[in-house]
């Protein structure tokens, strides 16, 4: 690693001004920002210029535009990738797209309705994948901004996602059936997780009382609805209250369609807009802006160099905020379901390496854990500081701190975030050895001007299309998973197993896992 953090500070007094941008998110709510600041990166004007000229041989500029008009650039499935149509949305918040509009607004409709139920104190959320992860990291970051109004007893989210029972029961000892909405998130209605979480649910719900006022059948119609394709199936189930979605939006770009439902309920038909909205000022920046001031096209550049060239295999994302806790768990989806291939459009090996493993945790927790590795570990590692400059403390529910006390804390995290990111880059030396940090560790610093639904929206959407530049650089399909269903199928095959104790002609592994595990009769279920 030949550059100098401090060097090249030393020698361009312009370095910081020329390797940090700021987004204006101009929408109907008025305008936001994002501020980022790559000077800490092991780059210069001359790798920089290299990368863009890379970008451009790619055709990196007629492969975005074939996305946004369209086009069937998901090859291997022979489909459009459309999720920017989703949030195209004109100044007054309403959406172009003629197709869309109409499921855009009944989905957001019917979560007006339920935002003024009151009987309604609990949603639960069952999906997995893009229909997991979207709405929980959605949810959990604009906590402030939801159950505005909402009277004595706040309305609580909860996401159901693993197959584990353990989770499911958690959140069953929670709640009643006569003041829950369960949302079944499954594109196909079929997928085996969601399916057998949701028929638990059903039976949960039957046992303890789900029925209709002076009848017997039960009242799914009001407590259960689906966002799904398979509309038939959700009849068969009990749901009537359905949603769909198109075959252009894959799972994990999903969050902006009807999947993002619990996210609608939580902040309302204004808020839910203003999120889409704050997408679409990152689609016309990403689509309009010329590829050297491209903030998307600057970061999957990034991303490709430090991957191939400098052949760093990770990356760790630092959000300096609680309510982006789950942040680096959604990338870990978008970035590695997305570019974790080994093979290029054609189907040919790649020559390359591609998706760096995505990871992290929320700071200061962090520091207190794996920052050790990151400053003195023999591995470098790029770390992403994802911050907000202004907090934003929901007033009146509970007991909030005070305005003084909140802004201790906010200076305190704010401190750390930046001086962290100081201490990769300077280092310490030390003649002991101990104490030694040999510093030019590399960083980005992504400011949020505030956590807001139009911040938000702006953030994940610049995460979406820094994924598609640094895909379209490796030559591969961003848009298919094939990956994720191997194991799956070979798991239908083995759930029986477990039962009847058959391991068949299995490699010798499986077979003495599942004989380890396999109970004649049934599981016995130890109660404590």
């Amino acid at each position: 690693m030949s550059l100098s953090l401090k060097e090249s500070f030393a020698a361009d007094p312009q370095r910081f001004e020329h390797f940090s941008q700021r987004i204006a998110i101009h929408t109907a709510t008025g305008q936001h920002a994002i501020f980022c600041d790559l000077s800490k990166n092991l780059i210069d004007r001359k790798i920089e210029f290299t990368l863009i000229a890379r970008a451009a041989r790619a055709g990196l500029e007629a492969k975005r535009d074939a996305m946004f008009k369209g086009d069937a650039i998901n090859s291997t499935e022979g489909r459009a990738v459309g999720h920017v149509r989703l949030r195209d949305l004109d100044s007054d918040g309403h959406c172009r797209d003629a197709e869309v509009r109409p499921v855009l607004n009944a989905f957001l409709a019917y979560a007006e309705t339920i935002r003024t139920d009151e009987a309604i104190t609990d949603i639960v959320n069952i999906g997995i994948g893009g229909s997991d992860l979207g709405p929980a990291f959605a949810v959990r970051a604009l906590d402030q901004f939801v159950n505005h109004g909402r009277p004595a007893q706040p309305r609580r989210y909860h996401f159901v996602s693993n197959v584990d029972g353990h989770e499911l029961n958690a959140v069953l000892r929670q709640i009643k059936p006569a003041s829950t909405l369960f949302i079944i998130a499954s594109k196909t209605f079929v997928t085996a997780e969601t399916m057998l979480n949701a028929t638990t649910a059903r039976a949960w719900f039957a046992a303890n009382g789900g029925t209709a006022d002076g009848s017997s059948a039960l009242d799914t119609s009001r407590h259960f609805c689906a966002v799904t394709t398979n509309t038939s199936a959700a009849k068969d189930f009990g749901i009537h209250t359905t949603f769909g979605f198109w075959d252009w939006v894959g799972g994990r770009y999903s969050i902006w369609s009807a999947i993002g439902l619990a996210l609608a309920i939580a902040i309302g038909d204004k808020g839910f807009r203003a999120f889409l909205s704050g997408a679409h000022a990152m689609d016309k920046h990403f689509k309009t802006t010329p590829l050297a001031q491209n903030l998307p096209v600057r970061l999957g550049l990034l991303d490709v160099y430090y991957r191939n060239d400098l052949k760093f295999t990770s990356r760790n994302i630092a959000p300096y905020s609680s309510a982006l806790g789950r942040l680096p768990a959604y990338l870990q989806q978008l970035e590695m379901e997305s570019n974790g291939k080994s093979v290029d459009v054609s189907g040919k090996p790649l020559a390359m390496s591609t998706s760096p493993v995505v990871w992290g945790e929320a700071g200061t927790n962090g520091q207190h854990a794996f920052f050790q590795m990151l400053h003195q570990g023999t591995d470098v590692i790029p770390v992403e500081f994802v911050a907000v400059k202004t907090p934003t403390y929901q007033a009146g529910i509970g007991l909030p701190m005070d305005k003084a006390s909140q802004a201790t804390h906010h200076k305190a995290l704010l401190a750390n975030a930046i001086a962290q990111a100081q201490a990769l880059m300077q280092g310490k030396a030390d003649a002991g050895g101990h104490k030694n940090f040999v510093g030019n560790r590399p960083s980005t610093f992504i400011l949020l001007d505030a956590l807001t639904p139009e911040t938000l929206g702006a953030l994940i959407a610049l995460y979406e299309h820094r994924v598609f530049v640094s895909g379209v650089l490796w030559g591969i399909n961003s848009f298919d998973q094939f990956g994720v269903e191997l194991g799956k199928v070979l798991a239908k095959d083995i759930e029986p197993r477990l039962a009847s104790g058959d391991a068949g002609e299995l490699d010798a592994s499986t077979v003495g896992l599942i004989l380890k595990v396999s109970l004649p009769n049934e599981f016995n279920i130890r109660e404590i």
